[in-house]
């Protein structure tokens, strides 16, 4: 089918209907940087990093006015230029003379946030009126701070969660923002992320009504939608720099619609020979599979296959990332991703920590890293494209449906990370089938398909309930009447009638009341207790399951321990409890019995809950032992989890047990004081002797057991200990960072002497 030559600028109204929308015309000359309406010093950076022209479908996006400040949603395929847009719109906000910008950008993932404050910190290079230089700063911290500080910067990178939180918290700044940026808008599909995404989109275009909104995403299906939603100009397009092709391997050839490639390569595993064959072309290669467990027995797999075909110099560059992996953690995880990475492979998902994510991004940009194994997460935004990209398993599993397949748009962004610009010819994206009808069922299903619509997730009682209360709060409705008002303004009120959300409104509302967080008087208005939960950053009744949990504390004259506490938040829903593997059942059971009197509340045997009990319970133990010094190695083996599982459930530990403080003493409870001191624990994972000394950068808890241990107790002892003793325990360079930063001076030559001192042990 002929695509029309027109531009694409959408109609007076910013909508368009869907079969009339601009895909792709690029028989038209190409846009100079320097012929756009851009300041001369944006134009001048730009051009000396090599772009001095736009790809089409960034020159659609100028066309369709996103440097006339136009609202603008671009529906474009990965490494076509998305970000330039949001710079281009960002850049012109802050240095327009006449009222001085302020650009938000949001992003899904903290991983992602790094990477943009990483390279919009580049801007530092141009400079405003006033002499300074742009600055970046990145909001990524505590969910019930206002972080005022953030408004000195002229971008801000953060997630939508600390954006909520953030206008929750009455931040000042957010009213200066002109420019905002929603990077993978297609996560409003998301049940868990979506409706705080669509409530932040809504609240900041209330607060702002002349805010600029550019809405990025590789693939929407009806990005229309999303563009009504918005008021914004519309483009879409399916151009890349590097041809992307797309196919299924089956017997010895991968299979693309019109064509076929043969692959020499022989192993037992088509993956394998996949890989190899990429790599004896000089590309990288990305696959995904199912299961932590997959991606970790696969890298290994593809290492030994892969190992003979690297060269001398490189084994070098993998043998010093190999021995930083190796350093990062006693865990055995560490030593297997060592051992990948000396062959030039790697795994990578959510039980890594991060800094162990770092090295393995970090190797693959560098070239290094030749073969990443993933599980999806590493689809979702970072820039990590590869030569060719293997979706092995494409069927996921789920609790309730057991393996079923991935949606055709989680498919998409895994493909589309296909071909590295300037690097790749060309990019491919490779599904294995076993069979000739499941090649084609999965060319039909995924090759050929589009992606599907993208629906709002905001209506549930489990998505809503914190977001009223905190509409409520924050002022955004004191009544039904504003509040169904103000669910018109969202995603959700395009695809559905808002007053269908009425019912559920209604009963969170009296949900509300009856937990005296609002009350409703010719009105709604929020009490002291409410808008606290609003500031916390936590779901209404996790708040009201922890007050109630710490009545019945004093009721039944509970005598409270930290497994009693750790607990009560771990019941609450706003932590993902841990699933119960077969031989869970015998070692929980006896945790239960012999601490049955410090549980708040613990259902009979035989009830149908008693299982979500022990989970519960099970995801307690992980923090017992953490703020007990267990060592990690332990921890995994014993919970089966990784330990980047372990690091991020503590930080959503503390972030509830901080909570529960904060309601205690609200409340006025006896518990507060221990659940504050419990929360320093969660935080550092140590006992309450080490608290002083671990709070020292570069002293983890295992280093601080070890000084602790040898006597040096405190802060104070370390400064009048003998530098070579304490290089002894933790090591000399640790020991010259530590002793500086407690104020003892070390010079690099006193520093060069303990090394060798040190070096003679």
């Amino acid at each position: 089918m002929a695509k029309p030559e027109k531009k694409a600028v959408i109609q007076e109204g910013g909508f368009i209907p869907a079969d009339r929308i601009y895909k792709k015309s690029h028989d038209r000359g190409s846009m100079k940087m320097n012929d756009l309406d851009l300041p001369p010093s944006v134009k001048d950076f730009y051009i000396g990093g090599s772009i001095k022209e736009l790809y089409p479908p960034q020159a659609d996006a100028v066309d369709a006015g996103l440097l006339e400040g136009k609202n603008l949603v671009a529906a474009i395929p990965t490494a076509s230029g998305k970000t330039l847009l949001a710079e281009f719109a960002m850049l012109r906000s802050i240095l327009n003379e006449k009222k001085r910008g302020k650009a938000l950008y949001i992003v899904p993932l903290r991983a992602l946030a790094s990477e943009k404050y990483d390279r919009f910190q580049g801007f530092e290079s141009i400079k405003k009126s006033d002499g300074k230089g742009i600055s970046t700063g990145i909001a990524t911290g505590d969910f019930d701070s206002s972080d005022e500080w953030l408004g000195n910067f002229d971008i801000i990178v953060a997630t939508s969660e600390k954006t909520d939180s953030l206008l929750r918290n009455r931040t000042h700044w957010m009213e200066e923002i002109t420019v905002l940026i929603a990077d993978e808008i297609h996560l409003i599909d998301s049940p868990d992320r979506g409706p705080t995404l669509e409530i932040v989109l809504a609240k900041l275009m209330r607060i702002n009504p002349n805010l600029q909104v550019i809405a990025l995403s590789a693939t929407i299906g009806n990005a229309d939608e999303i563009a009504k939603w918005l008021r914004a100009e519309l483009v879409v397009s399916e151009w890349r720099p590097i041809e992307l092709k797309e196919g299924v391997f089956f017997g010895n050839a991968i299979n693309f619609v019109n064509s076929q490639r043969a692959i020499g390569e022989k192993f037992r595993d088509g993956t394998i020979s996949l890989v190899v064959d990429i790599l004896k072309e000089d590309g990288q290669c990305l696959v995904f599979e199912n299961s932590r467990k997959n991606t970790e027995g696969l890298a290994s797999r593809v290492g030994e296959a892969i190992s003979s075909l690297i060269p001398e110099e490189t084994r070098e560059k993998l043998s010093a990332i190999a021995t930083e992996a190796r350093d990062s953690s006693e865990v055995d995880t560490a030593r297997k991703l060592a051992l990948c990475i000396e062959n030039g492979s790697a795994f990578h998902h959510a039980g890594l920590i991060a800094e162990q994510r770092r090295l393995v991004e970090g190797g693959f940009r560098a070239g290094t890293i030749k073969v990443i194994v993933a599980t999806p997460t590493l689809a979702a935004g970072l820039n990590l494209p590869a030569r060719r990209v293997i979706i092995k398993g494409y069927r996921r599993y789920d609790v309730n449906f057991g393996l079923t397949p991935i949606p055709v748009l989680e498919y998409k962004q895994m493909a589309g990370r296909a071909g590295r610009p300037r690097l790749d010819p060309y990019g491919e994206s490779v599904l294995i089938a076993k069979t000739y009808d499941e090649l084609e069922d999965l060319m039909q299903q995924y090759v050929l398909a589009g992606a599907e619509k993208i629906w709002s997730k905001l209506g549930t009682e489990n998505a809503l309930r914190t977001h009223i209360l905190s509409t409520i709060v924050t002022g955004f409705a004191a009544s039904m009447e504003e509040l169904l008002d103000f669910m018109g303004a969202t995603f959700y009120s395009c695809q559905k009638e808002p007053w269908s959300l009425k019912v559920i409104i209604e009963k969170i509302i009296d949900f509300l009341v009856d937990k005296k967080m609002i009350i409703e008087k010719n009105g709604l208005f929020s009490t002291k207790l409410g808008e606290l939960v609003s500031r916390l950053y936590i779901d209404p009744l996790s708040a009201s399951m922890m007050i109630e949990g710490m009545e019945k504390i004093e009721e039944k004259k509970i005598k409270f321990t930290e497994l009693t506490l750790l607990h009560l938040v771990c019941s609450t829903p706003d932590i993902r409890q841990l699933y119960l593997r077969s031989n869970d059942y015998d070692w929980l059971s006896d945790v239960v019995m012999e601490h049955h009197m410090e549980f708040v509340q613990m259902p009979a045997k035989f009830k149908v809950d008693y299982e979500w009990f022990l989970s519960e319970v099970k995801t307690a133990c992980v923090m017992l032992d953490w703020i007990n010094e267990k060592k990690e190695e332990e921890m995994v083996r014993r919970f089966g989890i990784g330990e980047g599982d372990i690091h991020a459930l503590s930080e959503t530990t503390l972030w509830l047990v901080h909570s529960l403080a904060e309601l205690g003493s609200h409340q006025k409870r006896s518990c507060a004081q221990k659940a504050r001191e419990l929360a320093q624990r969660v935080e550092y994972g140590a006992s309450p002797e080490l608290l002083d000394l671990i709070q020292i950068r570069g002293i983890g808890r295992a280093r601080a057991r070890k000084l602790y241990n040898a006597g040096l107790k405190d802060m104070e002892m370390l400064r009048h200990a003998d530098p070579g003793e304490i290089a002894r325990i933790i090591g000399t360079k640790t020991a010259a960072r530590v002793l500086r930063q407690i104020g003892v001076a070390i010079t690099e030559k006193e520093e060069q002497r303990l090394l060798r001192d040190y070096s003679k042990l």
